[in-house]
């Protein structure tokens, strides 16, 4: 959604934190691996593109923005509920990404709260659909 102002590097390091954050919970749901791939297209890297493993320590230096840190947890918080439920284990990694990137624990609630409700919203449009 907010992905587009990502650079190579952080669009390659995003993919690859989400991948971390889906298998988080043990499982790689049907829609976790459809959200893979459209945030695959959106943000314009390969199919092919493989993740592979990224510490969480040091990606702050990737992501060193207030714009692309926010933008990325918003969308993995996003691909946290792409099976129906934001896991406690993808919520812990969420929570440690957020201290790595300096957002505060009021924030991040905040923001899990919105990105709830647009998942609400999706829900809501595809009914229509």
């Amino acid at each position: 959604m907010f992905l587009y102002d990502l650079n190579r590097n952080q669009k390659e390091a995003f993919i690859c934190l989400a991948h971390v954050v889906v298998v988080s919970d043990g499982e790689l749901s049907p829609g976790e691996q459809q959200m893979m791939g459209e945030l695959k297209r959106e943000i314009g890297l390969s199919s092919e593109f493989e993740p592979h493993y990224m510490p969480i320590d040091g990606i702050g230096d990737i992501f060193n923005t207030r714009s692309s840190r926010v933008a990325t947890i918003i969308a993995l918080i996003r691909l946290g509920y792409a099976d129906g439920e934001f896991e406690i284990e993808e919520q812990f990694l969420l929570r440690e990404i957020c201290a790595t990137f300096e957002v505060t624990e009021p924030d991040f609630t905040i923001i899990e709260n919105w990105v709830r409700r647009l998942v609400a919203l999706e829900r809501e449009a595809r009914a229509f659909m």
